[in-house]
């Protein structure tokens, strides 16, 4: 049975699709592809359809990560089939909460810096969209801190499925 991942920020154009790369990439990596399906949307819907931003775009491809996205909307009706709502600051789990039918439903959100030890207290992935390159680089480096331990608790959750 597959295990699905939404990583969701605010217009699905900078920090989202970023995770779902980087996050897809470790997947891969840990021989889970099979088991682990991995996407990402926004709280709002200004940028449907659009290409990830080409900063974005330009720091996963000089990390080695795959740019292929086109933005899209969060649905509420998208939490009966995911098992877990990756949001990348407190602003996107307060709008999850609200978009969410059921208690069970919010239970599966989580901040994406939660999975990340050494994030202290702080665990929103600043928005870089109105900076310059330098926000969209902290925000890869804060993706990736948070995605071995983010791994590490789906990759609990699929051996659990499969034993």
């Amino acid at each position: 049975m597959t295990y699905r991942v939404c990583f969701v920020c605010t217009g699905n154009i900078c920090r989202s699709p970023m995770a779902e790369s980087v996050f897809r990439a470790r997947v891969r990596e840990a021989g889970l592809d099979e088991l682990v399906e991995v996407d990402s949307a926004g709280t709002g819907g200004w940028h449907e359809g659009d290409g990830a931003d080409p900063r974005t775009v330009a720091v996963l491809e000089d990390n080695g990560y795959d740019s292929a996205h086109t933005a899209r909307q969060f649905q509420a009706s998208w939490f009966s089939r995911l098992d877990l709502v990756v949001a990348l600051d407190a602003g996107h789990v307060k709008a999850l909460r609200r978009l969410a039918p059921g208690g069970d439903d919010a239970d599966k959100i989580r901040l994406l810096r939660s999975y990340d030890s050494a994030a202290g207290d702080d665990l929103d992935v600043p928005d870089p969209y109105y900076g310059g390159m330098d926000g969209f680089e902290e925000c890869l480096e804060m993706v990736e801190a948070a995605s071995e331990g983010l791994l590490a608790a789906v990759r609990e959750h699929v051996e659990g499925r499969v034993a």
